[in-house]
């Protein structure tokens, strides 16, 4: 998978999760609201492609996807601190185990999907 496709999932799942979280308080979609609840995980995602050089290796679980995922969950609620946002314990928590559930869940099946799809592709994949 190319860099820039793995960011875009990546950017996605984070909007997926900024989304499910304000349908289920029901803070609705306006964009403003979304981008206001976005922000922070949207830098914090940044902030960890960037400090583990994830472009170069973006489908590996570690150190990459762990160091995307926590630092998505760390910078982003240290910023809707900073922004004068909400950060409950449970949220942490919710935001910890979906964003990883995400970030990390697509890493580890991406190698499985693309063994599959190469031996489709191969011919070799008969009952």
């Amino acid at each position: 998978m190319r860099p820039a496709r793995a960011a875009l999932l990546d950017t996605a799942l984070v909007l997926v999760f900024v989304l499910v979280g304000r349908r289920n308080h029901d803070e609705g979609s306006a964009l403003l609201g979304v981008a206001r609840t976005a922000w922070p995980f949207l830098v914090g995602l940044a902030v960890g492609w960037r400090a583990a050089t994830v472009w170069h290796r973006p489908l590996r679980l570690a150190p990459e996807g762990v160091t995307v995922w926590l630092s998505t969950v760390v910078v982003g609620m240290l910023l809707r601190v900073a922004s004068g946002q909400g950060v409950a314990f449970s949220f942490v928590i919710v935001a910890l185990v979906v964003l990883g559930v995400f970030l990390l869940g697509w890493r580890a099946l991406a190698p499985v999907l693309t063994r599959q799809r190469s031996r489709t592709r191969a011919g070799t994949d008969r009952p």
